[in-house]
């Protein structure tokens, strides 16, 4: 077996077409990995620059009222890790900047896309475009025909009489074709090491496994179905018209279909709608029997009693912070109640998703890319539930210097410079691939059936293979 790998890897070296493709695809590689890992290394140090001028517009605020300084708010900002590159999921959508303000809960907004003149099917060019289309097709066209040019050639039976088993020759064959997609696929990892050496850790090299590993289980699943076609119908233009039409099933009309179907069955509402029935609640209470007026009356009751006072000018501290800090624990209630649904709508549309593996091996390649490059949906939910609780935290603590500060100047609560500066920065700690890993089970699982499947198969068809069929 080891004979015929070498033997394939010189003929492929031989053929003028076989080099042209893969210098053209190496050099595509490694131009666009370069081009990706600057671009991705750009955007980490724009971040930076944007945190570092929030952070002085704080330090530098002179004496100010602090409620107003919650309305002014800061930015949250999901750190583009080192492996974003690769695969840029959902963040090109979604967004990475999120406003941090007074009674709101934001979504994050200034998405790739969102600003792009033009949003073409794929975007622009990426890694993981090539990864995803090209790469695969590459091998394609180079496994249809494995079997039917032996034939003609008339290479097989002779391999057959020197003493090569069919299963060997094909297996063989197999085993070239994921070699060269492995290689081309080393490239790129090789290339996130050499240009992030100073921040690769144990966690991006398990990512960076982790990735790999898909993408060659992908890749078999690819050859060993080409394959697979090619021996079942023994016609050239038949093997690559079917397997052509099942690629474009896989990574088009699939993921568009049933994504879908996805949202059919888990429903969101829209924008709109979801804002008109967060005010609804916020106005006259969760279950529609506490209006604000009267929360807000039995509020003052309560401070009264506290204080044992009979007005609210008779109290030592600011009712309008205690009002709002009220406001926003309500608010709160409000958005975990409805943001709540939404995001659990959004995980079960996902799980939905990752099903559709078991007649899609692509959904389950797009689930573990995107997952070990830190842009799949549950980072990004985990990301925007950190920011929120920072949030809530950080307006806290203005409506508590606004109600309890001393720095009272025409009855205005102004905050001293020193206060401002002793606000903590959002730093946001993201999932451990262990953590997220586990979720993922059923797209690994998937991947793993798809390419034993496809083997058991090709193997039972060798089997039957008959001397005189050559």
């Amino acid at each position: 077996m080891l004979t015929i790998f070498k033997n394939e890897w010189k003929a492929f070296l031989r053929n003028k077409i076989f080099l042209f493709f893969s210098i053209f695809f190496v050099l595509l590689l490694i131009i666009t990995t370069y081009f990706g890992i600057l671009q991705n290394n750009q955007q980490i140090i724009n971040q930076k620059s944007a945190q570092d001028h929030i952070r002085n517009q704080w330090d530098e605020m002179g004496p100010y009222n602090a409620h107003s300084a919650a309305h002014f708010g800061t930015y949250a900002f999901k750190p583009n890790s080192i492996l974003s590159s690769l695969d840029e999921g959902v963040n090109a959508v979604t967004g990475i900047v999120l406003r941090l303000e007074g009674h709101k809960q934001n979504d994050a907004a200034f998405s790739e896309s969102s600003q792009s003149l033009f949003v073409s099917q794929f975007g622009k060019f990426k890694i993981s475009l090539l990864f995803q289309f090209i790469i695969p097709l590459f091998l394609i066209f180079f496994s249809y025909n494995i079997y039917t040019s032996e034939i003609t050639s008339g290479r097989l039976k002779l391999l057959i009489v020197q003493g090569n088993s069919f299963k060997k020759i094909i297996f063989s064959k197999i085993l070239t074709l994921l070699s060269l997609a492995g290689i081309l696929l080393l490239f790129s990892v090789l290339f996130q090491l050499l240009f992030n050496f100073n921040q690769i850790g144990v966690e991006e090299l398990l990512r960076l496994s982790i990735f790999f590993l898909a993408y060659i289980l992908y890749y078999s699943i690819i050859i060993s179905f080409t394959v697979l076609i090619s021996l079942l119908l023994k016609n050239n233009t038949s093997a690559l018209s079917l397997t052509l039409i099942c690629w474009f099933l896989w990574t088009i009309f699939f993921p568009k279909t049933i994504g879908s179907f996805t949202e059919d069955l888990t429903p969101q509402s829209s924008r709109f709608l979801l804002q008109s029935n967060m005010d609804e609640d916020r106005e006259k209470g969760i279950d529609g029997h506490n209006p604000e007026d009267v929360r807000i009356k039995e509020l003052e009751a309560k401070v009264l009693r506290e204080y044992n006072v009979d007005s609210l000018s008779q109290l030592p501290i600011n009712f309008s912070g205690i009002l709002l800090q009220a406001d926003e624990d309500y608010g709160n209630k409000v958005w975990d109640k409805h943001y709540g649904l939404l995001y659990s709508n959004l995980l079960k549309q996902k799980k939905h998703y990752q099903i559709s593996g078991l007649i899609n091996p692509f959904a389950s390649l797009q689930n573990l890319s995107m997952a070990s490059s830190g842009t799949d949906l549950i980072h990004h939910l985990d990301f925007l539930s950190k920011a929120e609780l920072y949030r809530r935290k950080f307006i806290k603590t203005l409506n508590n210097e606004y109600t309890y500060g001393n720095f009272k100047i025409d009855g205005g609560n102004l905050s001293s410079s020193d206060f401002f500066k002793s606000i903590d920065d959002f730093n946001y700690n993201g999932l451990s691939i262990h953590k997220i890993i586990v979720k993922y089970t059923l797209d690994i699982l998937f991947l793993i059936s798809w390419t034993a499947i496809l083997l058991l198969l090709i193997n039972a068809k060798t089997k039957k293979y008959l001397i005189n069929e050559s």
